[in-house]
């Protein structure tokens, strides 16, 4: 992850989430001491871990982090992934976005890890879309690659995609490609989304570099692949699930995208147990 653009996202949730200061824990703690440990309440692939130590650097440079995993560890249920210490009303300031990220971050990381066991080929990539939350896609998008995954555009500036809407007001997949080229440049590639043979013959002779098969079955996408030169690259995608996978297994595709591993990836379980000195003895808060 770029570490500037990360600092400037955790800056905007921090000041969302604290506003002019968190009220319950200034009144509390004042300056009381005290160490956070950031536990995991199920197993699966580690991804955002930065965004702990980056995170408590912006709120207070004196905070302590330790970290005892590294992104696209595998953890198991109750590993203790973090120990963070420092003033109490600041660990807690910072607890909520952090393990809001760190939670969609594993889960996308876990859920893409997942897809890639189920598929079992490793011939064929597994990558993203750009179905992604607004202002969280650079750190979907690292997750899916710490889990094991590849991106696909980041932006729609990074490539041509000609989809149905675009065939449609050109006339032909032949005048779509044309106008792209000509337009984009020689250093940006154009893909083009078929769903039938007749699409696939439009879209190989006008010179695509990478031709998606939209919601075609396994046996589609096989024959289809056939059908193309080597030197077009070939992606399946749409209405694919993690059931469903398997199915593509040895078709020869070169990629299946998937939507659903950034829109609908569940978040993974993590706690943030406190533990401050007073007076009385020593205090554990288990979340």
């Amino acid at each position: 992850m770029e570490r500037l653009q990360l600092k400037q996202m955790l800056t905007h949730f921090f000041t969302e989430d604290i506003g002019f200061g968190d009220v319950s824990a200034d009144a509390i703690f004042g300056d009381k001491k005290g160490t956070a440990f950031i536990i995991a309440k199920q197993s699966g692939v580690l991804a955002g871990s930065q965004v702990i130590d980056l995170g408590y650097r912006l709120l207070n440079e004196q905070i302590q982090t330790e970290l005892y995993f590294q992104e696209g560890d595998w953890i198991h249920s109750g590993a203790v992934l973090a120990k963070i210490k420092g003033p109490v009303n600041d660990l807690l300031k910072g607890e909520r976005v952090i393990l809001n990220l760190l939670q969609r971050m594993t889960g996308i990381a876990t859920l893409t890890h997942e897809a890639v066991q189920r598929l079992g080929d490793p011939s064929i990539t597994i990558c993203d879309t750009r179905k992604t939350t607004p202002g969280l896609r650079m750190l979907e998008k690292y997750a899916v690659k710490t889990g094991g995954g590849k991106n696909h555009r980041f932006g729609l500036s990074d490539g041509v995609m000609i989809k149905d809407n675009h065939i449609a007001a050109c006339g032909s997949i032949r005048e779509a490609v044309e106008k792209a080229r000509a337009y984009a440049g020689h250093m940006v590639k154009i893909e083009v989304e078929i769903e039938s043979e007749t699409q696939l013959i439009e879209a190989i002779d006008a010179k695509a570099d990478v031709i998606m098969f939209d919601n075609c079955s396994p046996e589609e996408v096989k024959r289809f692949k056939q059908m193309t030169p080597e030197s077009i690259l070939t992606e399946a995608s749409g209405g694919i699930t993690l059931e469903t996978l398997p199915s593509y297994r040895g078709t020869g595709v070169d990629l299946i995208s998937l939507g659903f591993l950034t829109h609908s990836a569940p978040a993974f379980d993590f706690s943030m147990n406190m533990e401050f000195s007073h007076k009385g003895g020593t205090t554990h808060v288990h979340a």
